[in-house]
């Protein structure tokens, strides 16, 4: 599954993205609208973690849906 993918359907992994990372809000998940580069900034808001750590767990999670 690519990103274009998850974008187009991105209502239907908003789920699945609140149960990875519990700390973003439904607003942060309505800003990301399925973009890997938005997402992985709001982790990094959220956690407290570097960009690398956050783009890092976004590929893991996008690897995981395969």
């Amino acid at each position: 599954m690519n990103w274009d993918q998850i974008s187009g359907n991105w209502k239907q992994f908003e789920g699945k993205v609140q149960q990875q990372w519990g700390k973003l809000t439904h607003d942060d998940l309505t800003e990301a609208k399925g973009d890997a580069q938005v997402l992985a900034g709001k982790i990094q808001e959220r956690y407290g973690v570097s960009k690398e750590e956050a783009e890092r767990q976004v590929d893991e999670w996008h690897r995981s849906l395969h």
